[in-house]
C-alpha cells in the first residue's frame, strides 16, 4: 500500500496509484460534526477521511481560516491590521486597515516581516509530524486578494479603475511578501509542493480584465512560482470562480496544479478543462459544494463523484479528489460518506 506522499506524487505524474488521492477541505463545523460522529480527534479524523495532503497557511489565510471562533460576533485583529469577525460560521472582514486612506500608503512597512517566526510556527508544527504525508506550505493570498483585504474590496476595485498605478504598487508589495514567505518555507521545510493562491475571479467572470491581470499580477506571480520551481517543487494555485481566461497564462509561468475548479462557473466544466489543459496541468477539486454536496441525495453524490474521477483521470491520473470549496456544515453526513463510497 502506498503512503500518502507516494500516492500524490505518482498521481501528479499520471502514474498508477492504489486509489485516488484525497484532499477534502472541511469547514471547521463540518470537521467538528465528523469528529463527534466518529468519536475521534482531528488527526484521527484526517486519517479516517483518507486525507493525503497535509498543509497549512503561513500568510494571511491563517487569520481567516486558521483562527476559529466559537460564536458569531467574536473576532480578532491580525498582523496586517485586518479586523475579522465570525459571521454565519465563517470569519469575515469587519474592517480593513487602509479602507480610509489609499492604495499608495500600502508599502513594505504594512506587512509583518518582523513576525516571521510566529507566522512560520504552524508550518513547523505540521512538518514535524507529517513525514508520510504529502506536505505543502500555503503562502496565499498572494496578490490582489491580500490587497483587497487590506484596502477593502470596494476600494480595491475602485483603485483598479481610478488609480491603477497605486493598485499596482500595493499588489506588488503583497506579492513580495508572499515571495519572502515562500523563500523561507522552502528553505526551512522538506516540502512536496508550494501552494499559492489569489482570488481574482467571481462566479461569472474575472474581477479585472485579463489584460489588467497580466500587467499588474502575472509578473510578480511568475517570480513567486519560480521560488518553488527552483527547488524542483510542483506549484499549486488556488483561485475560486471563473478564471479560465488566464489558465493558459498560469501554465506559461510554471503552474502545475490548479484548484478548486468550481464546475458551476462559466468556463470551469471539469471535462472541458481536462481536455484543453490536462496535458500541462493536474487538477484538485471539482465536487460542487454549492448544490451537489449539501443538497443532492447520497446516491447522486456518489455517482457524480465516480463520474468526476473517471473524467479527471482519463489520461491515467493528474487528479486529486477534492471539493470546489470548503464542505459546508449543512452537508448531510450520508453525503460525505457517499464520496468515500465512490472511491472504492
Amino acid at each position: 500500500m502506498l503512503t500518502s506522499k507516494e500516492r500524490v506524487k505518482l498521481a501528479l505524474q499520471k502514474r498508477p496509484v492504489d486509489r485516488i488521492p484525497v484532499s477534502l477541505w472541511m469547514h471547521p463545523q463540518t470537521s467538528q460534526a465528523l469528529m463527534e460522529h466518529f468519536g475521534v480527534d482531528k488527526d484521527a479524523l484526517d486519517d479516517i477521511l483518507l486525507q493525503d495532503v497535509r498543509q497549512i497557511w503561513v500568510n494571511n489565510n491563517f487569520a481567516m481560516e486558521g483562527i476559529v471562533h466559537e460564536h458569531d460576533g467574536e473576532g480578532h485583529i491580525d498582523e496586517w491590521g485586518v479586523h475579522w469577525e465570525r459571521q454565519h460560521g465563517f470569519n469575515q472582514i469587519k474592517e480593513s486597515p487602509f479602507s480610509l486612506s489609499s492604495a499608495r500608503e500600502i508599502d513594505g512597512s504594512a506587512f509583518p516581516y518582523d513576525k516571521l517566526e510566529h507566522l512560520m510556527q504552524p508550518m513547523a508544527t505540521l512538518a514535524s509530524k507529517s513525514s508520510r504525508y504529502f506536505l505543502g506550505c500555503d503562502v496565499s493570498p498572494c496578490g490582489f486578494e491580500l490587497f483587497s483585504r487590506m484596502r477593502g474590496m470596494e476600494e480595491a476595485l475602485l483603485d483598479l479603475a481610478l488609480d491603477s498605478e497605486g493598485a499596482a504598487s500595493a499588489i506588488g508589495e503583497c506579492l513580495e511578501f508572499s515571495i519572502f514567505l515562500a523563500k523561507e518555507a522552502v528553505k526551512r521545510f522538506e516540502l512536496d509542493w508550494l501552494w499559492t493562491g489569489d482570488d481574482v475571479a467571481g462566479q461569472q467572470g474575472m474581477l479585472m480584465s485579463p489584460e489588467m491581470w497580466r500587467r499588474l499580477i502575472k509578473p510578480g506571480l511568475a517570480k513567486l512560482f519560480a521560488v518553488g520551481k527552483e527547488r524542483g517543487l510542483p506549484v499549486a494555485y488556488h483561485c475560486c470562480g471563473a478564471l479560465r481566461p488566464i489558465i493558459g497564462d498560469l501554465i506559461d509561468i510554471g503552474l502545475d496544479v490548479l484548484h478548486p475548479i468550481q464546475p458551476n462557473c462559466p468556463g470551469m466544466d471539469p471535462a472541458s478543462l481536462k481536455q484543453e489543459f490536462g496535458k500541462d496541468l493536474a487538477f484538485i477539486g471539482g465536487l460542487d459544494t454549492q448544490n451537489l454536496i449539501p443538497n443532492a441525495s447520497a446516491h447522486e453524490v456518489r455517482e457524480e463523484t465516480k463520474r468526476l474521477i473517471d473524467i479527471m483521470t482519463s489520461d491515467g491520473g493528474g487528479y486529486i479528489l477534492a471539493a470546489s470549496h470548503t464542505v459546508p456544515p449543512e452537508t448531510p453526513l450520508e453525503n460525505i460518506l457517499a464520496i468515500y463510497d465512490a472511491i472504492g
